[in-house]
């Protein structure tokens, strides 16, 4: 049996958008808004479900090229409309839990756009997944989100 490993890090993304904080919340908590920007584009039947609430739970599935099947699964702590959502997940490769996480969004008004603070803070098991490469993936989700609210984006 190979030996197991677990790493701890914490990241945290800052942006802004030209949007109302109301706006940028509504495309994170309305099922919709948030499947036009979270995950690919194209996205297999059934992949996505969100149930945004308190002790909802959130839901991708996505196969890659490769014949992989990459699975996110959080559960939401806590929500202040407007403000923040506080959540947990779970990313799996296939069988393989590649990581855990607690993620908090933070929406803050600055006059005419909205700052997003993202703080992530995981375990990432056997090295399966990195920090930098969950990184360099919210950011992308962050890019989509940006372009969606711009109206660039589907």
């Amino acid at each position: 049996m190979s030996e197991r490993s677990t790493t701890h890090s914490t990241f945290v993304i800052e942006r802004t958008y030209e949007a109302s904080p109301e706006r940028v919340f509504e495309a994170w908590s309305d099922p919709a808004s948030k499947a036009l920007w979270f995950g690919p584009p194209q996205k297999p039947q059934g992949a996505y479900s969100l149930d945004f609430r308190v002790g909802g739970s959130e839901h991708l599935k996505i196969p890659t090229p490769a014949g992989e099947n990459y699975s996110f699964d959080a559960v939401y702590q806590d929500i202040v409309p407007g403000q923040r959502i506080v959540y947990t997940y779970e990313m799996f490769a296939d069988e393989n839990r590649i990581s855990v996480s607690v993620a908090t969004v933070q929406f803050r008004s600055r006059v005419v756009t909205t700052q997003l603070v993202l703080t992530e803070q995981g375990v990432f098991l056997d090295g399966h997944d990195t920090v930098v490469q969950r990184e360099e993936g919210s950011q992308s989700l962050l890019d989509s989100l940006a372009a969606i609210l711009n109206g660039d984006g589907p």
